[in-house]
């Protein structure tokens, strides 16, 4: 079933499916990527000073050139996730994938890594002075008026959230953190970052500013970038689709943008022979 609103601005939302909240997995990316650019605005973060006296910048964390590995390349990872076993503690994932071990020089290579959106979360509890559960709804959700993202914390904070056949998961698995809420509050989100309620107009700029990676060249993709916490195009990111996907354990979410047109797509991983759950939105 559809339902259509004309919200402010005199855009139209069209939304499907579900009206519950989703874990919008790697879309936290591109939400901790506005919060950490909005404390550049504030002048509370600088893109380009080294990051705690490491090697990289807010910079290349942001847009996966730090050099950084990743846990998800880690099979033992995965295996206690589909197990249900408790997180490791930070320190033990670090260690485990060597995190003190760059893959590359900082600047002058490219590797998708959640290990560094740990550390831009870090670095945004640093220059805002709140943890990150504070620092999210002051610096993103709040401005926007969203009125069901929040950062799950533990299991309990998914109670209430479609996680189709990945009940009894534990947020703390996704160390960067982990933003819940509806698919429409996620195209909201999107739209005020695009439409410039956020950032200014040199920050955002610099955020659309991509690393073209034509090694991941797809029917699907057939020009790609990776900017500061959003996918785009390598050769026009202001006339192509650009924003996040993210999958975790039962579900995978797409939120994308065309100039201030927004789809935004979320579907449950059906697990042997139950039905599959949709919510979709667009804001055109």
């Amino acid at each position: 079933m559809l339902a259509t609103a004309t919200i402010k601005g005199g855009n139209t939302l069209t939304t499907g499916g579900t009206d519950a909240s989703v874990p919008w997995w790697s879309f936290t990316k591109t939400v901790l990527a506005v919060a950490a650019l909005r404390l550049v605005d504030h002048g509370k973060l600088d893109l380009d000073a080294l990051v705690e006296e490491r090697p990289f910048t807010l910079r290349q964390l942001l847009r996966h050139e730090a050099g950084l590995p990743d846990y998800g390349s880690i099979s033992r990872y995965h295996e206690d996730v589909a197990a249900g076993k408790m997180p490791w503690p930070v320190t033990s994932m670090l260690a485990a994938v060597q995190a003190d071990r760059l893959l590359f020089e900082p600047g002058t290579g490219w590797a998708y890594s959640n290990i560094g959106f740990l550390m831009v979360a870090q670095a945004i509890e640093a220059g805002s002075g709140l943890s990150l559960t504070a620092a999210l709804p002051s610096l993103v959700f709040d401005p926007v008026g969203l009125q069901t993202a929040r950062l799950a914390m533990s299991a309990d904070d998914l109670a209430g959230v479609e996680m189709g056949a990945a009940a009894g998961y534990d947020p703390r698995w996704v160390y960067h953190g982990l933003v819940t809420g509806t698919v429409a509050d996620a195209g909201y989100l999107l739209h005020a970052l695009v439409t410039g309620e956020l950032l200014r107009p040199s920050t955002l700029s610099a955020m659309l500013e991509g690393h073209p990676l034509p090694q991941h060249r797809s029917g699907t993709h057939p020009d790609p970038a990776y900017g500061l916490g959003v996918m785009l195009s390598a050769t026009d990111p202001q006339l192509h689709p650009m924003s996040h996907t993210g999958e975790g354990p039962g579900s995978r979410i797409a939120v994308y943008a065309l100039a201030d047109r927004v789809a935004a797509v979320w579907t449950t991983l059906p697990a042997d022979d139950d039905a599959e759950t949709m919510a979709h939105c667009l804001l055109s």
